[in-house]
């Protein structure tokens, strides 16, 4: 080649800006993000590449661990940090050579422009992913909007109120720095003794992924002229809700046919929706850690589905395939395992960065491997806008949070999911002015356990507590609370004995029970990320607490804050009236005091059955026909304590006049349902009407009913509407005798109504020819 030719080659190639410094392809953003993407990889050297597969926590996250924490109780702990012999400068200095591609735990916006100042500093500029989980708001962020918690906001069953929680949820995750969110949460949840029941929307693979989805759109929908909001995060995948024990990160063992009929559906639905990224769970499947199961992160996800975003790693899952799961010898094996199923992330530390460079080195990683994931993550960076947009204005982040609109969502959310379990002779609402002094007790009466889990504490101003709430709904009455503690296990005889003796002065006593789930308070803990429980009745001398209060001889109302089902088989006896308020969220106080008082009419559904006790477990409202072919001795074992979508309302609704378009449809025909529902009260109320389909007789048994419809429908006193279900073909289809996703000829049963107890619900029958 001639001079001439290669210098004009060369002053070609400056043009389009391939070889120019100052103005690289990658940093110009009116090119596509493919082509930045790949002008980017090809200045990248190996170290900067897995540089980007890894994940630190913030500094100021480690300062804080290593002033509240002892070594011993960091090595135990799945949420709090420490890297042993690393200073804060030396992971700053690793930032500054772009060998960071994420934080976590980084909680401001201050820190995070710090954090992507000293990321600037790096040879490519390239800025880090800020993530961390904002499940119910960025509830993690000090001075933030805390919503009601997912397990609570399932029991609303209202998909809108769902998508404006997550929206303002972004919106206030972003003025503080995050682009990442590890939310939402796609686990099926059915045992009741499992810590986590609070983050996820219950046990029904439907709602779950209805509410789910509305979650996943919200977060990542564009704004602000970048293609996605934020990358939500489909998690866990899969199957931490069904351990063998009922505690975090046990071994699941499901077979096929229920993983891909209950556990998968969800993932699968959001991997179609889009979703940037998913977390694998904590536990192994059937022997194989999720981490590290090729089966489950690349032959079903990314072949079977067309999962294309980025795999994360739960907190030093990878690090746990070998110390906790013992199936790779040392952290480099366990590297390699994790990469070769398809991880593509690591959380979080120096562990991983040195074992994957030697594995590339040694060949026996592809840097082609390695580049599959690099693209993915430098993908999701363009698409948020963050080579433009790196540094925040702390101005706009004061003028967000917690704003008063954002405020008043987490209280319409929290009226719609309290749900009313008891009301025996119509106890309830109470008439404001009849009554002169209510005793008002309990651990969870007057503290932040509304706020439910992945929850830092919050301003006292910010939250409503239920005894502040109380009082601001009935300024007349003289509210007498007798502090007995915020901790349950700390609950004693004496304290007992004083309030059993408050109560005989009292008209009536509320009492506010339940778990703990607050996260600032990692010790006394009942509930929440690994606080697991053998037994799901209250904690501690709750119960005795309850029932000296009862024998007072004063009614008792009883108000549930918890972040799993609790069991309150013979509490319940005593007792006129239940509330579960789940974990309300910052408003929460004011919502139950709302409700006790008639202001607000109850409405939430439960998202999972409530069992009377821990031998119950396993009864979910989908189970198959021979589940009680044989019941226990000593309990009812086919009736919960509280089914699957009950609530009790102000308001009586009568349903009549099921109806169906058709009788017999072929396999490629909808059949339209229609019931009348009709307010019998002279009370305003909301209804959820659900529908449930059942095959009759199938080549492999199916369960007795399946959620596949609801609607949230409001009624005036003495006003009639007529809801109407369209049940596709898609509905009547499972996986037969031979794995095939199909529907067989034969007949279905329709049933709709508004719970899943067989007495609440009108039946039809149609067939399919």
């Amino acid at each position: 080649m001639s001079k001439s030719i290669s210098l004009f080659f060369v002053c070609g190639l400056l043009s389009i800006g391939l070889l120019t410094a100052e103005n690289p392809i990658y940093l110009n953003k009116k090119y596509s993000v493919e082509k930045r993407v790949n002008d980017l990889m090809n200045r990248m050297t190996l170290e900067e590449k897995v540089g980007q597969m890894c994940q630190y926590v913030g500094n100021q996250h480690i300062r804080a661990t290593e002033n509240n924490m002892t070594s011993e109780e960091m090595q135990k702990s799945d949420t709090y940090a420490f890297y042993p012999g690393l200073h804060s400068s030396d992971i700053e200095a690793l930032a500054a050579k772009g060998l960071i591609s994420s934080f976590t735990k980084v909680l401001t916006a201050e820190e995070s422009n710090y954090l992507q100042a000293i990321v600037q500093k790096s040879r490519l500029k390239i800025p880090f992913l800020n993530a961390r989980g904002g499940m119910h708001g960025d509830a993690q962020a000090f001075g933030t909007t805390v919503y009601p918690t997912p397990i609570t906001l399932a029991s609303s069953w209202d998909t809108t109120i769902v998508y404006k929680i997550a929206k303002e949820t972004a919106k206030e995750m972003r003025v503080n720095g995050c682009v990442w969110n590890f939310a939402p949460n796609f686990d099926v949840s059915t045992d009741a003794r499992w810590g986590r029941i609070g983050e996820t929307f219950g046990e029904d693979p439907f709602l779950v992924t209805q509410l789910g989805l509305k979650m996943l759109k919200a977060y990542q929908e564009p704004a602000d002229g970048n293609a996605i909001n934020m990358i939500a995060n489909a998690k866990h995948f899969i199957g931490g809700g069904k351990s063998v024990n009922g505690t975090n990160a046990a071994p699941v063992s499901i077979d096929e046919r229920t993983l891909r009929e209950i556990y998968l559906p969800p993932f699968k639905a959001a991997i179609e929706a889009g979703v940037s990224s998913i977390m694998a769970a904590h536990n192994e499947l059937n022997g194989v850690p999720c981490h590290a199961n090729k089966l489950l992160l690349t032959d079903i996800a990314r072949s079977e589905y067309g999962f294309n975003g980025i795999y994360v790693s739960d907190w030093m899952d990878i690090e746990y395939v070998e110390s906790k799961h013992h199936v790779a010898e040392n952290m480099k094996e366990a590297s390699y395992q994790a990469i070769m199923a398809g991880m593509d992330m690591h959380m979080h530390g120096p562990g991983f960065f040195e074992p994957v460079l030697e594995l590339v080195k040694e060949k026996r990683i592809s840097e082609m491997r390695i580049d599959e994931s690099v693209r993915r993550i430098l993908t999701a960076k363009f698409k948020l806008g963050l080579f433009e947009q790196g540094v925040l204005d702390t101005k706009v982040r004061d003028s967000v949070l917690f704003h008063k609109n954002h405020q008043q969502t987490a209280l319409e959310a929290a009226r719609k999911s309290i749900v009313l379990l008891k009301n025996e002779k119509n106890i309830l609402p109470l008439v404001k002015g009849k009554y002169k002094n209510i005793l008002i007790t309990g651990p969870n009466a007057n503290n932040q356990a509304i706020n439910g889990d992945f929850a830092d504490k919050q301003p006292d101003e910010n939250v409503t507590t239920i005894v502040e709430g109380l009082k601001q709904i009935d300024p007349t009455c003289n509210f007498d609370y007798f502090n007995v503690g915020d901790i349950p296990h700390k609950l004693n005889s004496e304290l007992i004995a004083e309030a059993k003796e408050r109560a005989t002065k009292a008209e009536l006593a509320i009492v506010v029970v339940g778990e703990v789930s607050s996260r600032w308070d990692w010790k006394n803990r009942t509930c929440g990320e690994s606080a697991d429980r053998a037994e799901i009745n209250l904690f501690g001398l709750q119960p005795q607490l309850v029932s000296a209060i009862a024998e007072s001889g004063t009614p008792v109302i009883l108000v549930l804050v918890n972040g799993r089902p609790n069991s309150v088989e013979e509490i319940q006896k005593k007792i006129p009236a239940i509330i579960e308020a789940w974990e309300p969220g910052c408003k929460g106080g004011i919502a139950v005091a709302e409700i006790i008082f008639g202001d607000v009419n109850p409405s939430g559904k439960l998202p999972i059955t409530i069992p009377r006790s821990s031998s119950q477990i396993s009864i979910t409202y989908n189970h198959k026909p021979t589940h009680f072919w044989h019941p226990y001795l000593d309990i009812p074992a086919s009736t919960p304590l509280y089914p699957f979508g009950f609530g009790l309302s102000y308001s009586t609704f009568k349903y009549e006049n099921l109806q169906l378009n058709k009788k017999e449809i072929n396999a490629n025909e909808n059949v339209t349902a229609s019931i009348d529902i009709t307010n019998t009260s002279n009370i305003t109320g909301d209804e959820i009407v659900q529908l449930y389909l059942r095959d009759k007789v199938s080549s492999a048994s199916r369960p007795v009913k399946e959620l596949k419809g609801f609607q949230r429908i409001s009624l005036e006193a003495g006003e009639k509407k007529t809801v109407r279900f369209e049940i596709k073909p898609e509905m009547l289809k499972f996986y037969d005798v031979n794995m095939k996703w199909t529907s067989e000829p034969g007949e279905f049963v329709v049933m709709v109504g508004k719970s899943s107890n067989d007495k609440d619900l009108k039946t039809l029958n149609f067939t399919l020819k």
